[in-house]
């Protein structure tokens, strides 16, 4: 077993363990982010620190805190602690394990904390070994996964769980992490003196993507290979920085002009048509380190605002992308977003749509606001017909074509005029077609 811990002495090799092991919190308040589920008051807490936890499925990404959350259940805990990685175990391991629990039941009557990192990796058989001591309380299971453990879990053993994602730490939360760690003498590098920019810090934070684990790999190899100065210090700055995680900076700050910058040439070489230009704006923001969801909104809005109904398909690609993109995450996300935005970019152009709904907002502002005719008033209760509400609404579907000239606003508007532009110019077509039927049926219905 990997790891089994008792709850007073450090190993005696402890400070070889790489920095993120030997910063690991040993109390929920050590522990940054995941507010949702260990806030003051949360469930989670409350069972944590009343010693009542009952088994617990971790998923999240990378560094965002499963097993750091483990080791502080195992040091505030009266439970034995147990760890093992489902990649190198199996069930003869397990069973061992059991045993131990069974054993210690009886004689101190503690209970075992099982923690299985990348749980996912045991098979349907290897889960189903868990159950019984699971369902009896002998055997209090902590598994962590980077995948959704609805689907690689099995549901009998995710039914005697609880189950909670955590999320990728924001770039505040590991400044705070780094922080602490340059400060902290025990654990940490507070006793090698080091002179930090600024810059670094907050590219090694952003670059990072949440993962606290590789943030702190990156600055303990950054301070153990830099050479100090005359006076002794390590200087940590930027372009050490960028060697420590072998990626360049690039000028892009999300709430500095290289964001707003970028942002604004990406959306302009869509709507101008040219996909080479909105593919290399693309890169430099994923490369940067940009939220997903930020770029996929800009996608879905360009697709609805300036190719509108001259190429419906392309919200639609807009919308897929942004569900892929959170299902598979990155970096195989940017696949799905290079193909919508290729695919927005080449579409034909149109924004008629944009330009009805501003003309029709205007509308509203700037003049009497039209009451709902009465013919088209809600008429499904009792009393409406007395109110004349609903009389003399003509059903479309009851007329040839699907079609009947009725008036659908007490004053006359024209907010959407289509295009001749790819679909829209078919939507114009017919829009015409039915004016021409409206006109020649004036005064007959």
């Amino acid at each position: 077993m990997d790891l089994f811990l008792q709850e007073t002495n450090q190993p005696k090799n402890f400070k070889d363990l790489p920095l993120a092991v030997r910063m690991r919190p040993v109390a929920l308040d050590e522990l940054f982010g995941q507010e949702h589920i260990l806030g003051k008051g949360k469930l989670l807490r409350r069972a944590i620190e009343a010693d009542r936890l009952s088994s617990l499925i971790l998923f999240g990404p990378p560094g965002s805190g499963k097993t750091s959350l483990a080791w502080c259940i195992a040091k505030m805990t009266q439970a034995n602690y147990v760890a093992i990685n489902a990649t190198t175990s199996n069930v003869e391991e397990l069973r061992k394990v059991i045993s131990g629990a069974k054993l210690a039941a009886r004689n101190n009557q503690k209970k075992t904390i099982l923690f299985i990192d990348e749980i996912h990796r045991f098979n349907k058989a290897q889960q189903d070994v868990l159950l019984p001591d699971v369902e009896e309380g002998r055997l209090i299971l902590i598994g962590a996964t980077v995948h959704n453990p609805y689907f690689s879990l099995t549901s009998a053993l995710l039914s005697r769980s609880i189950v909670c994602e955590l999320k990728a730490l924001e770039q505040p939360e590991l400044l705070k992490i780094i922080d602490n760690a340059l400060k902290d003498k025990d654990r940490g590098l507070g006793n090698i003196k080091v002179k930090v920019d600024k810059k670094a810090l907050n590219f090694l934070a952003k670059i990072c993507e949440g993962d606290a684990r590789r943030c702190l790999a990156a600055l303990e190899l950054s301070v153990l290979t830099t050479q100090p100065d005359q006076e002794g210090y390590i200087n940590f700055d930027l372009a050490v920085a960028q060697e420590s995680i072998q990626k360049k900076a690039v000028v892009y700050d999300h709430d500095e002009d290289g964001h707003y910058d970028t942002a604004s040439a990406f959306i302009k070489s869509m709507r101008g048509s040219d996909p080479d230009a909105a593919i290399y704006w693309l890169a430099k923001m994923l490369y940067a380190g940009e939220d997903p969801r930020f770029i996929c909104r800009r996608i879905c809005i360009l697709a609805a605002e300036d190719v509108g109904n001259a190429d419906p398909m392309a919200l639609v690609l807009a919308n897929a992308a942004l569900q892929i993109s959170e299902f598979v995450g990155m970096p195989e996300a940017r696949i799905p977003l290079a193909q919508a935005v290729i695919y927005v970019s080449c579409a034909p152009k149109s924004n008629a749509s944009y330009l009805a709904i501003e003309k029709a907002t205007q509308d509203i502002k700037e003049n009497k606001v039209q009451e709902v005719p009465d013919h088209l008033k809600d008429a499904n209760y009792s009393g409406a017909q007395n109110l004349g509400h609903g009389i003399g609404y003509k059903y479309a579907h009851d007329f040839p074509g699907h079609f009947v000239k009725q008036k659908y606003t007490r004053k006359k508007v024209r907010y959407y005029e289509p295009t001749n532009i790819g679909y829209e110019a078919k939507i114009k077509e017919r829009l015409d077609k039915l004016a021409a039927k409206s006109a020649a049926s004036q005064g007959v219905s």
